[in-house]
């Protein structure tokens, strides 16, 4: 672990007090990555070494007992555009990204993303935004960010796929199974790493970093200073021996609690190998000079590769599918009162809530159900999207 004053001082005046950090340039960081990678660690770093975390926070709960680093806006923002999309936060479906994509070009959600940035200048010149569901979004806050004028960068969190699957079924209680969660991995990584590959191709100034969250926990002000350095953040650079010390006391080894390998999960073998060839490539991202072409490509192929094997899964599962929305009709069929206009009598039994319906259904077949019938399912039970 580093002395807590080792903060480069090339990198900063002689005089740190000197700087304005009014002056900074407009910067915005968003964390990304797959929940439970460590992006909660990652953005309270970062908010304690002086970027701002747009208020108020989503509280922290036993979950998540050091907080989330989430501003409740854009938790709120996000929910919203993911259900008007039928997409799930953790959706495996390579679809999904077209419908979020085509929910982020809507002009009315890019003047509310940057009208909100541009309100948070006003308090710091550098923001940081973090939320599990981010990463659907990227094109929308690209493009909110630079309307306000400021450079949007990108710093990925990286943690074994086993690790954040086990993570996620010991502390969301996720019924998914590990099969879905590995590919929800797969789908949310492979497609993160293309969306923030413009930030090394465009010339807006932006920048993105992979970071490994093992190497935060290691070592956590030698890879948040690298991180500062390849992203330009100006009040990392600039941290104060307080704000290191403040940093130590956040950053606890013992919070990787989930610790299993891809083996434990017991995936079908071409999911497995593509999961470990994917992480494997992942990894490179995270070394000094390894965010290379190369790298690219091989991650397009595996890209590609994993497009392949969900249409082919869900090419020969439609039988699932019929029957799942054969039992929601027929669940349906029998409720009380079900097509009756007026209610019937006051006599009759309370019908079932339509969540308690969808809920009985596995989400992985939720999710294949073509959007049509999805939409008639829906109309059945009177319940329509805004």
């Amino acid at each position: 672990m580093s002395a807590p004053d080792a903060v480069p001082s090339a990198q900063q005046p002689a005089d740190p007090s000197a700087v304005d950090p009014a002056d900074y340039p407009r910067k915005v960081l968003f964390v990304a990555g797959a929940g439970r990678s460590g992006t909660s660690t990652m953005a309270g770093l970062m908010q304690i070494l002086g970027l701002h975390v747009p208020q108020p926070e989503v509280v922290a709960d036993e979950t998540n007992p050091k907080g989330f680093g989430e501003p409740a806006w854009a938790v709120e923002h996000h929910d919203r555009l993911l259900k008007e999309a039928g997409v799930q936060v953790s959706d495996s479906r390579p679809d999904a990204w077209f419908e979020t994509g085509r929910v982020s070009t809507r002009e009315k959600e890019r003047i509310t993303t940057a009208a909100w940035l541009e309100s948070h200048f006003a308090v710091s010149s550098e923001l940081v935004v973090k939320d599990p569901r981010l990463a659907w979004f990227l094109s929308l806050w690209r493009v909110a960010a630079v309307r306000t004028g400021a450079t949007p960068v990108f710093a990925t969190m990286l943690r074994p796929p086993a690790e954040v699957v086990g993570s996620k079924q010991t502390y969301y209680k996720n019924r998914l199974g590990s099969a879905h969660l590995a590919a929800s991995w797969l789908n949310m990584l492979l497609h993160t790493e293309r969306a923030t590959r413009g930030s090394i191709e465009g010339g807006d100034g932006s920048a993105r970093v992979f970071v490994r969250y093992a190497d935060l926990l290691d070592d956590w002000t030698k890879t948040c200073m690298h991180a500062g350095e390849t992203l330009g953040l100006q009040h990392v650079l600039h941290a104060r021996s307080e704000q290191i010390r403040d940093g130590h006391r956040f950053v606890d080894p013992s919070l990787r609690r989930v610790t299993q390998s891809l083996e434990d999960l017991g995936l079908p073998k071409r999911l497995h190998d593509l999961t470990a060839d994917t992480w494997a490539e992942l990894n490179k991202l995270a070394d000094p000079g390894g965010d290379t072409p190369d790298v690219h490509h091989n991650l397009d192929q595996l890209r590609e590769a994993y497009v392949e094997l969900y249409e082919e899964s869900e090419a020969i599962s439609r039988s699932s599918v019929v029957a799942a929305e054969q039992a929601v009709r027929r669940e349906l069929k029998g409720r009380p009162n079900a097509g009756r206009p007026g209610g019937g009598s006051a006599a009759a039994a309370p019908a079932a809530p339509v969540g308690d319906l969808a809920d009985r259904i596995p989400h992985g077949l939720r999710a294949a159900i073509p959007p049509s019938v999805r939409r008639g399912l829906r109309k059945a039970v009177g319940k329509t999207r805004s």
